[in-house]
């Protein structure tokens, strides 16, 4: 039967999902709600830059919980949680990637309230947090023994993010050095990274320390740096490191990263993504130790990933490959160690049930 979607937000990510529903043979895309007036009405195929589909956003979270629809994708900027538990007592199921990853369960009584009140699924998924950081380390850890240490962490260039006020304003990019030490972003990446962290911890079993250790670090421009969020002066942020660890006895066990660079020049400390280049990497130190690189995910060029980003893209497909197994799960909040295996679909052309000619 055909699992009926709705997509919450149309940026990038929800853009991309948009597609990825589109092209699912087990979907059918519904409605999406946006937040802009300028979109509504629109036909969601022209938000994606393409034909009509036949659903017309809307700016009414009433019109949306009103629909007969059995799951949302909702990819906000911030998330909100009143929100995420209208749509779940409404009977619609939520696929995420702004949260709930593997969140506290003291801390979710109403989201609990309201799967059981409408019988439905939270699913917390993405990249970034989200697969590379807790589901890919998991499945990679069951091929070694005796590990002593788990280890996640992206380099990516951050010129190709398109969204210039969330680069500066948020993530802190040419700003002084003091002024993006104490911006928002460690806390707003802090909480998907330590449930990350947490989850791998619990499921391998590491006997951690209460807290986790957080660490941010910062490198600044030698030279103004023309970048597509305006330049950045001497003296200023233009790449940036974090770290969420877990420590037994203060020594780490698993550790999640982010290198977020503009580009790979005239930086202090003279930081590089090194020889092998942006990606995604995921290794474990055990007998034995395994490393697996993830290329593919960071666009060949700046110009390309302003066009269309590989790392939205992936976080996109993720929570729409989760929604057939979320919509079958029982109700609750199910994380990736309460799923079965998730896996994408066919292309359309080489999928079961093509037609003549196709």
């Amino acid at each position: 039967m055909t699992i009926r979607v709705v997509q919450w937000a149309t940026g990038g990510v929800g853009k991309a999902a948009i597609e990825a529903v589109l092209s699912h043979p087990d979907l059918e895309l519904v409605g999406a709600w946006v937040h802009s007036e300028g979109k509504h009405g629109k036909d969601v195929g022209e938000l994606i830059g393409g034909g009509p589909v036949g659903v017309r956003a809307t700016t009414s979270a009433e019109e949306i919980l009103a629909l007969d629809a059995d799951c949302v994708v909702y990819s906000p900027l911030l998330p909100r949680e009143d929100e995420v538990v209208a749509l779940l007592r409404s009977g619609k199921n939520v696929v995420t990637p702004v949260g709930w990853v593997y969140p506290d369960p003291d801390g979710c009584g109403a989201i609990r309230e309201a799967c059981a009140e409408g019988g439905t699924t939270l699913h917390g998924t993405g990249i970034h947090p989200g697969g590379i950081t807790e589901r890919f380390p998991l499945m990679v850890s069951a091929i070694s023994a005796r590990v002593t240490h788990v280890r996640a962490e992206e380099f990516s260039d951050i010129r190709t993010y398109d969204a210039p006020d969330v680069v500066r304003h948020i993530m802190g990019f040419g700003v002084p050095p003091e002024q993006a030490m104490g911006g928002p972003i460690v806390d707003l990446l802090g909480a998907g990274f330590r449930m990350s962290v947490r989850m791998v911890a619990d499921e391998m079993g590491f006997d951690i320390d209460p807290e986790l250790d957080t660490v941010q670090e910062v490198a600044v421009a030698t030279q103004p740096l023309d970048t597509p969020v305006g330049t950045i002066e001497p003296g200023q942020v233009a790449a940036r490191k974090f770290h969420w660890r877990a420590l037994v006895d203060g020594v780490p066990v698993v550790t999640a990263s982010v290198n977020w660079f503009m580009g790979e020049e005239h930086f202090d400390p003279p930081w590089s993504f090194g020889p092998e280049g942006e990606r995604f990497e995921v290794e474990i130190t055990g007998d034995p130790d395994v490393k697996v690189t993830f290329k593919g995910l960071q666009p060949e060029t700046v110009e390309e990933g302003l066009v269309r980003n590989p790392g939205i893209v992936v976080t996109a497909n993720h929570c729409v490959s989760a929604i057939p197994y979320v919509v079958a799960a029982a109700p609750g909040i199910k994380t990736y160690l309460d799923l079965p295996l998730l896996a994408g679909r066919a292309a359309p052309q080489l999928g079961r049930g093509r037609g003549p000619g196709s």
